[in-house]
């Protein structure tokens, strides 16, 4: 464990944790594997390797181990289920999101719902199993945007992030960064195993998504990440989501009059429990520990975790 770490004992089982939007979760990890699903919002999620990112239509699976940070887009009730080894033997070794069929959903639901009754031990496991049957045959979705490692593309990656409207072409770039276009080609194929073309619309749609989150129309969403006009984005997202741009388009009004789920009651109720909880929460359940520093701040988001109930 690093000397600068810090570790909230015993924390998060199987439950939910309301964020708001902008909302960070420092990088942190957990000994078990565990899979989250945003039923509103948008989540990323950060490791060394890169950034996976998910709406409410997919899920994420994290192995236990690997260090890692959220950030919320829009209102997002984030729903946590960690696996026991016999099931996450099962998932591959390392993040993938996962496209969430309506059973999926509902079980993990069912399973982080604090208004149920509660279930024994054995049913919540033959529930996660449900769920391990159903993403095993699944083919892992394409919303995985690498880091690369190389300084010219950290470099070229660093302007593209701040603009990803940017339409500067790979040659263009170089000039910036200092290598060739035939270089810049071969690193991104051997670093991040995709093509520049593939890894920048994999920038833009992960950029689209935070901003549709946030509320932005879809025509402004097609011009801040570069697409020439509305058609070619929905055109381009649709093909890689399998859905609208216009489904994943956050109503800031919708607050007003209505709520996400029974169970976390919307970002009204999200921030009621943080205003509730000025002393630390007993944890019960899994150990998470926060990599580095401030984790007061890490905490102030925890405390509005609530677990689901169990029985023995």
């Amino acid at each position: 464990m690093p000397e600068n770490s810090h570790v909230v004992d015993g924390a998060l089982e199987m439950g939910s944790l309301p964020l708001l939007h902008g909302d960070h979760v420092p990088f942190h990890r957990h000994r078990q594997g565990h899979l989250v699903y945003p039923a509103t919002g948008v989540l990323s999620i950060t490791t060394r390797e890169g950034t996976w990112v998910a709406p409410a239509t997919r899920l994420v699976w994290t192995p236990g181990g690997f260090e890692h940070h959220h950030r919320a887009y829009g209102y997002t009730d984030m729903r946590v289920v960690f696996l026991p080894v016999s099931l996450a033997v099962h998932l591959p070794d390392r993040p993938a999101v996962f496209a969430v069929s309506a059973l999926v959903r509902e079980v993990m639901l069912a399973l982080t719902n604090d208004t149920d009754a509660p279930r024994s031990q054995v049913a919540r496991t033959r529930l996660q199993a449900v769920i391990i049957e159903e993403l095993v045959p699944a083919s892992e979705e394409p919303l995985h945007l690498p880091e690369p490692r190389d300084d010219r593309l950290r470099v070229l990656s660093g302007i593209l992030h701040d603009d990803p409207a940017n339409n500067a072409t790979l040659t263009e770039l170089g000039k910036q960064v200092g290598a060739s276009k035939r270089t810049l080609t071969r690193l991104f194929h051997d670093e991040l195993g995709m093509s520049f073309r593939h890894w920048r619309t994999q920038l833009r749609l992960h950029y689209a998504l935070t901003l549709l989150a946030a509320g932005h129309t879809v025509t402004n969403t097609a011009a801040a990440c570069g697409w020439a006009n509305p058609t070619s984005f929905i055109e381009a997202f649709s093909a890689a989501l399998g859905e609208t741009p216009a489904r994943y388009r956050h109503d800031p009004a919708a607050n007003q009059t209505t709520t996400s789920t029974p169970r976390t009651g919307g970002p009204t109720a999200a921030v009621s429990r943080v205003k509730a909880h000025k002393e630390p929460l007993s944890w019960t359940g899994h150990d998470i520990e926060i990599i580095n520093k401030q984790p007061d701040a890490a905490t102030s988001v925890l405390r509005r975790w609530t677990a689901s109930p169990t029985t023995p």
